[in-house]
This record gives C-alpha cells, sequence and structure tokens, in this order.
C-alpha cells in the first residue's frame, strides 16, 4: 500500500469516522452551517454530544427563517449526489403565503418563473388551505397555504419566486427530503431541534434514487 512521509518520517493511518446520517427537524433562528462568523447557533449545536465530534455537516440549506426537514451526514460522496445540480432529489414544502395567489400565478409557479435571468424547473404546488380574512379589506384572503414540492435547491428560490408573484413568504416548513420524512419509528413528528439516525432502508433508498438519476443522465448523454 502507499505510504506518505513528510521530512522523512511516515504519517499515521488516519482513520474515518463510521459513516453518520442524520435527519434533523431544524428550528428557527438556526443557520445551516458548521460554523458561523457571527456567533448565531447553528444546527450542529442542536446534536447530541456523541454525534458532535463526528464530521457531520448539513446537506444542502435552510435558511434561518425556516424550518423543517434537514439532512447532516459526514459521507462526502453522498452528499455531493444529493446537491449536485444533475441529482434531482424531491424535496416537498409547506409554505404560507400573503394574500391569495390567482390561478394564473400558480400556474406560472408550476411551469417555472423567470429568477436571476434564469428560468427555474417545473414545480408541484397544491393549495392546502386559504387562512382567515384581512381585517383591514373585508372579503379578502390574507393568507394561503401551499404544498410545494422542487426537484432544484437554488438559494432562497421558494421565498424569491413567491416575492415575484406578489406573494411573499410568511412561513417556510421543509416536510420531506426524497422518501425521508420527519416521523420517527413510532410514526410520531420530530419535535422541533429533534433528530434522528436514518435506518439502513432509507439510506438505500437515497442511494438508489442517486443511482437511477445516474442511469438516467448517461442515457441522455450516450451518443445517438
Amino acid at each position: 500500500c502507499d505510504r506518505i512521509s513528510v521530512d522523512g518520517q511516515i504519517l499515521g493511518q488516519v482513520h474515518r469516522p463510521e459513516p453518520l446520517y442524520i435527519l434533523l427537524n431544524k428550528p428557527l433562528n438556526y443557520v445551516t452551517t458548521c460554523r458561523d462568523p457571527w456567533g448565531r447557533p447553528t444546527v450542529l449545536d442542536l446534536l447530541p454530544l456523541e454525534y458532535q465530534p463526528s464530521g457531520l455537516h448539513p446537506v444542502g440549506r435552510l435558511d434561518a427563517q425556516s424550518t423543517g426537514a434537514l439532512l447532516l451526514t459526514n459521507d462526502g460522496d453522498l452528499t455531493f449526489h444529493l446537491t449536485h445540480p444533475t441529482h434531482s432529489v424531491s424535496k416537498t414544502y409547506e409554505v404560507q403565503v400573503r394574500g391569495t395567489p390567482s390561478a394564473n400565478a400558480l400556474a406560472q409557479w408550476r411551469k417555472g418563473v423567470l429568477l436571476e435571468g434564469r428560468m427555474t424547473r417545473p414545480a408541484q404546488v397544491r393549495v392546502l388551505d386559504l387562512g382567515g380574512g384581512d381585517s383591514y379589506a373585508p372579503g379578502v384572503r390574507s393568507t394561503t397555504d401551499l404544498e410545494i414540492v422542487l426537484k432544484e435547491g437554488r438559494k432562497r428560490q421558494i421565498r424569491l419566486v413567491a416575492k415575484s408573484l406578489g406573494h411573499p413568504v410568511l412561513k417556510l416548513h421543509r416536510t420531506q427530503i426524497g422518501p425521508l420524512g420527519l416521523e420517527d419509528s413510532s410514526g410520531r413528528i420530530l419535535d422541533p431541534g429533534g433528530c434522528r439516525v436514518l435506518t439502513p432502508s432509507e439510506i438505500g433508498e437515497l442511494r438508489h434514487i442517486i443511482e437511477s438519476n445516474d442511469r438516467t443522465k448517461n442515457r441522455k448523454e450516450a451518443p445517438v
């Protein structure tokens, strides 16, 4: 096997930690990073002490004002495949917006919206609930709850699209990443700040999605 030496001294073997996969229910006001230069609390601060030295990092992002499902792992290969733009892993959100989007606005969102010079991918958008009336505008609904499913993860995408359509986001909660939901083994939703280790079956499902996307990508790139 190869040996690496510095100034004639052979470096000892580096022992990597065992692969670890954690699903966290991110609460408000935590930043999705390993450390923050401004001293704000990070998602790593929420983890039990036994997971702290494991080299975990967030897979993707949720901004400080967003909540819900966030995957953390020390598996760099899985992170690359889950975050690379060519690998479409669906993410499901419950979003509350101001006002009531028109049928045309919802159709635009589903089809794609020009955002920072580039069209967003088609999205699934479903109305879940119409909120209460606006006390300043009788007969007008003040909020609308939507379910949104995306297969891309551009920075603050949902917030920017909603704002461009005239319906700013009031609340944003991610309920699912691919096959991963926020339920624990008993079917109970994790408390905010709570986390759980993924099961071997869930890890296998993620890898299956990645492999399927790889096969699809290879077929598209194959010469005719």
